[in-house]
C-alpha cells in the first residue's frame, strides 16, 4: 500500500501549467513540521495535482494557506 497524508502550509503560490497533451498540472511546495520543541524541523514536500482538480484548485492554493494532502508517494 502506498498512501501518504500531509498537513502543512504552502511555501509559495501554486504553479499551473499544461502538459503537451493539454492536461492541466498544478505544482506546489508544502512545508510540513516534524517533531516538537528544540527538535522541531520542517520538511518540504513537492506536490502535484492533475486534470480538473488542478484547474479548479490552483487559484485557491496561495502562499501561507494551510493544506491537507492525501495521495500516493513517488520518487523521481
Amino acid at each position: 500500500m502506498n498512501k501518504v497524508i500531509l498537513i502543512g502550509r504552502l511555501g509559495k503560490d501554486a504553479e499551473l501549467r499544461y502538459s503537451p497533451e493539454g492536461k492541466a498540472v498544478c505544482g506546489f511546495s508544502l512545508a510540513v513540521d516534524d517533531g516538537y520543541g528544540e527538535k522541531k524541523s520542517t520538511i518540504w514536500m513537492r506536490c502535484s495535482l492533475w486534470g480538473d482538480r488542478a484547474d479548479k484548485l490552483a487559484p485557491h492554493l496561495t502562499k501561507g494557506k494551510p493544506v491537507y494532502v492525501e495521495g500516493s508517494l513517488s520518487h523521481d
